[in-house]
């Protein structure tokens, strides 16, 4: 059994507009547990769960890439950083 961990998801631009709020706490043992778990805490706020689908992630500093969420552990008093798209150059 994988533990539960607590921390902090930060939503930067887009991702804090569609959230609603720049940052909430997490309680879950994996990035994909915290993600399923923000998108049912603003399930009231569609364009959340369609604004996650493009965005980019950060743990503790370390870009996701393409791991499988599912895969990417979460630390007790961590930073999920939410990273939309960014226009521009």
């Amino acid at each position: 059994m994988t533990a539960t961990a607590t921390g902090t998801i930060r939503y930067w631009a887009a991702a804090k507009s569609a959230a609603g709020t720049g940052e909430e706490p997490y309680a879950a043992a994996t990035l994909a547990d915290a993600l399923a778990a923000a998108r049912s805490r603003h399930a009231d706020r569609p364009e959340f769960a369609r604004v996650l689908l493009r965005c980019s992630f950060l743990v503790d500093g370390a870009p996701v890439g393409t791991r499988d969420h599912a895969a990417v552990r979460l630390a007790d008093g961590g930073t999920v950083e939410v990273l939309p798209p960014f226009a521009g150059g």
